[in-house]
């Protein structure tokens, strides 16, 4: 299974980008989606998550900015970031909790994608 993170990039503080993040392989099911982010000297943290059912979770440092979705038809999920500030800008992970067949669940992290805020 290899996911395909994009989207990132350079945007002024009040910008907005949208990420994406495509699994691809032998995956019957996905059950959690998400996002983490690793700024500089930081440990990585968790952004947003969303089920299979759509329940979706937000770090208090991005709720009402942030918005996660995902297309299950595709196995990907975005990432909408809006309102974005020099503190947002960090090395964006996604994550996926996936199952083949009957097969125990797994976990998958993408490459990372740099989100750069800044005038």
């Amino acid at each position: 299974v290899q996911l395909q993170a994009s989207g990132g990039g350079l945007v002024q503080p009040g910008g907005s980008l949208r990420l994406s993040c495509a699994a691809s392989g032998s995956i019957s099911s996905i059950n959690v989606m998400g996002w983490y982010r690793q700024a500089p000297g930081k440990q990585r943290e968790l952004v947003s998550t969303i089920s299979s059912g759509g329940s979706t979770n937000y770090a208090d440092s991005v709720k009402g900015r942030y918005t996660i979705s995902r297309d299950n038809a595709k196995n990907t999920v975005y990432l909408q970031l809006n309102s974005l500030k020099p503190e947002d800008t960090a090395v964006y992970y996604c994550k996926i909790d996936w199952r083949y067949g009957l097969g125990p669940r797994r976990v998958a992290w993408g490459q990372g994608t740099q989100v750069t805020v800044s005038s």
